[in-house]
């Protein structure tokens, strides 16, 4: 989970969240804001890179 724990350290610098990080299997990786997905690693085929969530993040918030 190194990506995950990355992504989970840029989100809470950028946003003030403490993200939530849920081991599993299979590579399920999923973002969602207000219950709401934001990415989906299974949709999209490949792990998000950082910058690219906190867009979604922010285009989801305005």
């Amino acid at each position: 989970m190194p990506l995950a724990s990355s992504l989970q350290a840029v989100l809470k610098k950028k946003f003030g969240v403490e993200a939530k990080l849920i081991a599993g299997g299979g590579g399920i990786f999923e973002v969602a804001l207000d219950g709401k997905v934001v990415f989906d690693k299974f949709s999209v085929g490949r792990f998000p890179k950082e910058q690219e969530v906190v867009d979604k993040i922010e285009k989801t918030k305005s």
